[in-house]
């Protein structure tokens, strides 16, 4: 079992970049896939971004490809996102979720609570 616990949101215009980082307590952390998600006031929450376990597979929403990279550093037990190019439309709550099979594409079984990311025009 892991707790994911999100960090790095806050305020930046657009055009701009943040990291978000995604720190996992528990001790099989590397045997998870992690993604991210976010969800924008009035909203459904959409799928962003994927990892698999050793970081070999990744996957991204058509709407943040070619701008987000996903990456993870199993020894620091943390997945990262580093969002370049940032729109106001990428204003949400971003949230880390571990998925248990490993593969990033799976259930995903562990959220985090969110942080909050928000882009101004």
């Amino acid at each position: 079992q892991v707790q994911p616990v999100e960090s790095g949101g806050g305020l930046v215009q657009a055009g701009g970049s943040l990291r978000l980082s995604c720190t996992a307590t528990g001790r099989t952390f590397s045997r998870y896939g992690m993604g991210w998600f976010r969800q924008a006031p009035g909203k459904e929450r959409e799928f962003v971004a994927a990892i698999s376990w050793g970081g070999r597979s990744t996957h991204y929403a058509d709407t943040v490809k070619g701008r987000f990279t996903i990456s993870r550093d199993n020894a620091k037990s943390t997945v990262y996102l580093q969002m370049n190019s940032l729109k106001p439309e990428d204003t949400a709550v971003y949230y880390c979720a571990a998925d248990p099979s490993g593969t990033g594409l799976d259930s995903y079984d562990y959220w985090g609570q969110g942080t909050q990311v928000t882009v101004s025009s």
